[in-house]
């Protein structure tokens, strides 16, 4: 880490936009913190994440405070009105509150993107990444072959084909553990869809940021101070995880955060494409696939504009922030 100060200490002149912050007394993540404070626009789009993730994570505890609806919960006496003080976002066909169900559509949207970040980016990209660059050999060569095999599929028609086909084992595989435990309402909960969307997802999207850690693993294997630890009898689980994932953190930061945006549009389309999360559960590939017709576009809008919004403002926020972080950890990229 101090290497990584050093560096950046360098690269900070007279005129630089970071010349009044004091590398001496800040670490290198808290002077990232701080050039990414400097990033007005991205600040936005953080702040937009942040509070996206904060309502669909607690959405659950707002419908029982009584603020929002339950996503079930009907009224078909205001059944396709428009936006009123009681219904800013106005309800659908069935009567049901539209702010509430963006909500819980939210809910859905943190579950596959935050799951499929810690198994398809952190446990198997970088694991795989890690081994892959520093063991080499027949090692490096397996891990290669095979993302080279799930890269040269069709992401997209792969993830729709995998979801269709193995939806109704999943759903069988968990009422045979509601038998087994005597737990019930996993099916109902929506928990095989969720296993199974985040579960494809996964298995396609550790290719890039693997590569893209192998990559900078091979050339920090034979660096000086590597070869020193080596010298010095430190194990191989010492060098990876104390000398060589600090220095990737920075590449493990803006490669997770860049993919977040191509996992949630991922949840979307697969949703929207009917072999997704399913009914009852919102999600918003269900909300804006119920409201693109054209008959519904044109009599109750509302249906497709706030689901719509709210979804491009998410990818927006996503790219901006990625951007930023690009920005942040590799400044002689500008």
């Amino acid at each position: 880490m101090a290497r990584e100060i050093t560096n950046v200490a360098t690269e900070i002149g007279p005129g630089s936009e970071y010349a009044d912050v004091e590398v001496s007394s800040v670490s290198p993540l808290g002077l990232a913190w701080r050039r990414l404070l400097k990033k007005k626009i991205a600040m936005i789009g953080l702040v937009y994440i942040l509070i996206f993730y904060a309502l669909g994570s607690s959405a659950p505890l707002l419908t029982e405070a009584g603020i929002i609806n339950h996503y079930r919960e009907q009224d078909l006496e205001v059944s396709q009105q428009g936006p009123s003080p009681e219904h800013p976002f106005g309800t659908d066909v069935l009567g049901r509150d539209l702010l509430s169900r963006c909500i819980w559509a939210a809910q859905t949207t943190v579950i596959v993107t935050v799951a499929t970040l810690l198994t398809g980016g952190l446990i198997m990209g970088v694991s795989f990444g890690l081994l892959s660059g520093y063991v080499g050999g027949w090692v490096d060569t397996a891990i290669m072959r095979i993302g080279d095999a799930f890269a040269s599929l069709p992401t997209i028609l792969m993830l729709i084909l995998i979801n269709a086909t193995l939806k109704e084992q999943v759903r069988d595989a968990a009422r045979s553990v509601e038998d087994f435990t005597g737990i019930g309402g996993i099916v109902a909960s929506g928990a095989p869809d969720y296993f199974l969307v985040f579960g494809a997802l996964s298995i396609f999207g550790w290719v890039g940021i693997a590569r893209i850690i192998r990559a900078q693993i091979l050339s920090l294997r034979e660096t000086e101070f590597i070869t020193a630890a080596r010298a010095t009898g430190a194990s191989t689980k010492r060098i990876v995880f104390r000398h060589l994932l600090p220095n990737v953190s920075n590449i493990i930061i803006v490669s997770l955060s860049l993919g977040l945006a191509g996992i949630a549009g991922s949840e979307i389309v697969l949703t929207w494409f009917g072999v997704g999360i399913q009914p009852p559960h919102p999600s918003f590939g269900a909300l804006i696939f119920e409201a693109s017709g054209v008959r519904t576009v044109n009599a109750y809008p509302h249906l497709l504009i706030f689901p719509g919004l709210i979804v491009a403002g998410l990818l927006f926020g996503f790219n901006l922030l990625g951007d930023a972080l690009t920005d942040v950890f590799t400044p002689k990229a500008r």
